[in-house]
């Protein structure tokens, strides 16, 4: 069951640069398909979101174990497709987003820090 997981989001694609953004979309889903294939992932899913006068407008939620992902985060791999991504989208951006029981120690620590 997955622990963690990115948050992959973006604003929209930079002038110009439209058509290579929604390429690189169709390939990246077809590489999150391989990693799920090859048990890096656990699933994924990509969001656009309705326009709404801000200016987070697209995301793609990478689910599984930290560890893996924290592997694949760091991989030649995953670093050349952010490179890509950041040439041709606005406000693109990768977060670590806690899930499960993750979320759940999170939450613990949270609490525990408020002022009594």
């Amino acid at each position: 069951m997955a622990n963690s997981g990115l948050f992959i989001g973006w604003t929209d694609p930079k002038d110009g640069r439209e058509k290579i953004a929604a390429d690189l979309f169709a390939a990246t889903v077809a590489y999150y398909t391989a990693k799920v294939q090859d048990g890096t992932i656990e699933s994924f899913e990509p969001v656009f979101l309705a326009r709404h006068g801000g200016d987070l407008n697209g995301f793609i939620l990478l689910r599984g174990q930290a560890e893996k992902l924290d592997g694949l985060r760091h991989s030649a791999e995953f670093k050349d497709w952010t490179v890509k991504a950041a040439h041709c989208l606005n406000g693109f951006g990768v977060i670590e987003a806690y899930l499960g029981d993750a979320l759940q120690d999170m939450m613990r620590r949270w609490t525990a820090a408020i002022p009594r």
